[in-house]
């Protein structure tokens, strides 16, 4: 495996760390802290960076993985948006409702989806 790719797969297990910590904060407390919120800025750079460095390795950028991971990153970004926008409009430690929650959990096991059938790629060359 290119160096490159390595290094883009280490990287994306520390967007899954930082998401992961995140959306089960938020989904425990339902309040939006600031350690939520920092959990999702590092996830979204971590998943940024990994998904440029996996585009630069495999020289091919639209696959059905491809799509299927940029529609999961696109929605982790929208999660990420409405997360400083309810900080915005309701301040730190803002009541998360029970809608936000859902959606944020569905963006999140989306973006799981993406991940396992990337790792189920690596693995099955």
């Amino acid at each position: 495996m290119k160096t490159i790719l390595v290094f883009a797969v280490i990287i994306v297990n520390l967007a899954l760390i930082s998401y992961s910590i995140a959306i089960y904060t938020q989904s425990k407390t339902r309040i939006m802290s600031r350690k939520v919120l920092g959990f999702l800025t590092a996830g979204i750079i971590f998943d940024i960076t990994a998904t440029i460095l996996m585009i630069l390795g495999s020289g091919n950028y639209l696959t059905v993985h491809g799509i299927v991971g940029y529609s999961s990153l696109l929605g982790m970004l929208t999660d990420v948006y409405f997360s400083y926008r309810l900080k915005s409009q309701g301040g730190i430690n803002a009541q998360v409702s029970a809608k936000f929650n859902r959606n944020s959990l569905i963006a999140y096991f989306y973006w799981i989806c993406a991940y396992i059938t990337g790792a189920l790629i690596v693995a099955l060359k």
